[in-house]
């Protein structure tokens, strides 16, 4: 009679089912040690370089472990819903570094031009102005427009750093602007 146990090394689709319901280590485990170089492979095959091809292949078998109770044996053969996933991971990467690329290369430096004297002196009036308006916020606005403008953290982010909704923070950012432009157009 065969050994129960070396069967179901070669059965994929129960190893992800056993993690799904019982969160079994040793099922993962063999999942992972099947998986994971194969997927490697597949990603280096696809033209995805060796160190992001490490990275994404963990990172499907880390979503694997996450969602395995989404996998329906009945729908979708292990491999092809574990290879799924690293598929999407991949597309994902590439879409991410297409973005950065489009991002870096619109906002790409260039060379500064001298700026004439005037100009210079426009520039220093209008920060003067800024700041001096910046300090009659409310200590509120102030905090809300300094993370979101000078520390580009996002809404949420702030909304968790303040520990506040953030409808809250939209609100504060919103009239903390308004406020400033009605204090710019009064020196203006």
């Amino acid at each position: 009679m065969p050994d129960e146990s070396a069967i179901a090394t070669h059965d994929h689709a129960s190893l992800i089912v056993a993690v799904a319901k019982n969160r079994d280590r040793i099922a993962f485990a063999e999942l992972f040690n099947h998986f994971a170089p194969r997927i490697k492979a597949f990603l280096l095959r696809g033209g995805t370089p060796a160190e992001l091809a490490e990275e994404l292949a963990q990172e499907a078998m880390l979503i694997v472990w996450r969602k395995a109770y989404l996998f329906d044996p009945a729908g979708a053969s292990a491999s092809g819903w574990v290879f799924r996933i690293a598929q999407n991971l991949r597309i994902d990467a590439a879409r991410r570094a297409q973005r950065a690329d489009r991002i870096a290369t619109e906002f790409a430096v260039e060379p500064a031009e001298v700026d004439a004297p005037e100009a210079v002196v426009d520039a220093v009036q209008l920060e003067e102005k800024v700041r001096s308006a910046m300090a009659q916020l409310s200590p509120e606005q102030l905090k809300v427009i300094t993370l979101s403008f000078f520390e580009s953290r996002p809404h949420a982010e702030i909304a968790a750093i303040l520990k506040l909704p953030l409808g809250t923070v939209k609100s504060r950012i919103r009239l903390a602007f308004l406020r400033l432009r009605a204090l710019l157009d009064e020196v203006a």
